[in-house]
Parts: C-alpha cells; sequence; structure tokens
C-alpha cells in the first residue's frame, strides 16, 4: 500500500539535479503523523514544491538559451518548477480539505518535461489507497 504524503516530504524531478522538500500550508488541517498531509491541489510552485537545484530540460527556456549561448553544450540553469496540474492519480478513498489526499505513488509534472516524485512520504506509519 501507498503511504501517505505529508509535510516534509522528499520529492525529485527527473530533469532536476537536488531533491526538495515539500511544504504543506496548514490550511488543509488535517494532520497524518503530526505533519500536514497534502492534497492533489498541494502542487504550487515555490508555495509547495521548491526548486529542485539545476535543471537540464531542453523545455526551459532558460536552458535552452544558456545551451545554445554554449553552442549546443547543455548548460544547466537554476530550477523554476511550472506544475499547473495537479498531483496524479490522487488516492481513491482518502480526501484532505475536499480533495484526494496525495499517496507516495503520485507523480507530478512539470510544464518543462520534468516528472517530479515523491521519494519519501514524510511519514511511515499512515497508508492510503
Amino acid at each position: 500500500m501507498a503511504k501517505l504524503v505529508v509535510k516534509g516530504a522528499m520529492l525529485s524531478c527527473s530533469m532536476g539535479q537536488a531533491p526538495a522538500q515539500l511544504t504543506i500550508l496548514p490550511v488543509n488541517c488535517v494532520s497524518g503523523d503530526d505533519a500536514p498531509a497534502a492534497n492533489i491541489q498541494d502542487m504550487q510552485p515555490n508555495v509547495n514544491i521548491a526548486p529542485f537545484g539545476m535543471c537540464i530540460s531542453m523545455s526551459n527556456p532558460q536552458v535552452a538559451s544558456a545551451t545554445a549561448a554554449a553552442q549546443g553544450v547543455l548548460t544547466p540553469q537554476p530550477c523554476v518548477p511550472m506544475t499547473t496540474a495537479p498531483w496524479t492519480p490522487g488516492s481513491s478513498t482518502v480526501t484532505i480539505a475536499g480533495q484526494p489526499a496525495v499517496s507516495d505513488s503520485c507523480t507530478l509534472v512539470c510544464q518543462w518535461g520534468g516528472q517530479i516524485q515523491v521519494q519519501f512520504a514524510g511519514q511511515t506509519d499512515i497508508e492510503v489507497d
């Protein structure tokens, strides 16, 4: 079974070069293992989703520009997450603040082509479908 994702969960992006920690604002009012729990709408860049170090995606205009200036040599640039759609698929049985809960099997897509995944849910006790 998948684990419920809570504040402090560790995330990774397929186009980023460093992990990032998930931030959950206390407005959800539901905690799992003494930390605010995430729902699928907790996907706001620089609010919930922190930068992943340097970005290597050529879909990122900053990376494309820097790479072109370096005559085609891939030139990573600082990550600026561009998440515009909710976490998927979300829990089928647990809701948080009226939205499906996020489990450690959910993913989030960055507009620059990265796939964001949960590496550690932030807790180990609570399971969700």
